[in-house]
């Protein structure tokens, strides 16, 4: 016990560092990226939780046929551990915890359903973008990232290309000559950081100058690796994962229906249209026990 107990005291700084890991996983999932990639930029924030840049969207980079790229992924505490994993949904494929979802889901068991709530699917966007005012770390200005956001600040976009009155003009705002900056404003609201207040101004070219704007695109980032085949787990991986998860004891992810199909849903140009909030989460799981 002398020595078990010693070993405890020693390790206590390991310990705290691999709860902090832990814990930084689940409240800031990364879609298995790593934080430590400085091709990504994020607004640094304040002590009050506020930020404030003015970024530029940019368009689909060499090869490529669209701006952004989409991903799902799952965070959540079970028995067995952590579950922190990409979604095979994104590549439209079957996945284990989508059919275990579904099937909690179709039970009609209002606590199952509040569990499928718990594990629903994250979604990220990423995007290249070039930096026009970033007073926090100046030297970003001028410069080509990769940025990840998520679905309010894609409504923005979407909103943009789709306005919702006559009046109003649509807009690409991934368009170097057409497009428009779009001011990032962030409170914290909360406890959580809140980006209704950020918007787009009026369409502008990014550059007069053509050149500076060939160099912008030549200094992008592919974005098809985020959803190549490596960054995703076999069916099978996944299946043994979430079973140890949900304590390796039989469950409905152990026997879920290994025929359901992914979800046929409208496309727009080649992607998927779904989103990761709670009203369509569930409709997902709604479409996928019906499949």
């Amino acid at each position: 016990m002398a020595n078990t107990f010693a070993s405890l005291k020693k390790s206590r700084s390991n310990d705290l560092q691999k709860l902090q890991s832990e814990v930084e996983k689940i409240n800031n999932p990364q879609n298995n990226f790593s934080r430590e990639d400085d091709r990504f930029w994020k607004a640094e924030l304040d002590k009050s939780g506020n930020g404030y840049a003015v970024i530029r969207f940019l368009p689909a980079t060499n090869g490529e046929d669209m701006p952004y790229v989409r991903v799902f992924n799952h965070g959540f505490q079970g028995p067995g551990g952590w579950y922190i994993e990409n979604s095979l949904t994104t590549l439209g494929q079957k996945d284990p915890l989508a059919e275990y979802n579904s099937t909690l889901w179709n039970s009609g068991i209002e606590a199952n359903k509040e569990i499928a709530r718990k594990q629903k699917r994250r979604l990220t966007y990423i995007s290249n973008i070039f930096v026009v005012e970033d007073k926090a770390n100046p030297q970003n200005e001028g410069k080509v990232f990769l940025f990840r956001y998520g679905k309010k600040i894609f409504d923005k976009v979407s909103s943009m290309a789709n306005p919702e009155f006559e009046d109003e003009s649509p807009v690409d705002v991934f368009n170097f000559w057409d497009g428009a900056n779009f001011k990032l404003k962030i409170r914290k609201v909360d406890g959580f950081s809140n980006y209704d207040k950020s918007e787009f101004v009026t369409a502008a070219p990014l550059f007069e100058d053509d050149t500076k704007m060939e160099e912008t695109w030549n200094a992008q980032h592919s974005l098809t690796e985020f959803v190549g085949e490596d960054k995703f787990k076999s069916y099978e991986d996944l299946k043994s994962r979430l079973d140890i998860v949900l304590g390796n004891v039989p469950t409905p992810a152990m026997t879920a229906p290994t025929t359901v199909e992914s979800v046929k849903v409208p496309f727009d140009g080649g992607e998927p249209i779904t989103t990761s909030s709670d009203e369509e989460n569930l409709d997902y799981f709604k479409k996928l026990a019906e499949a």
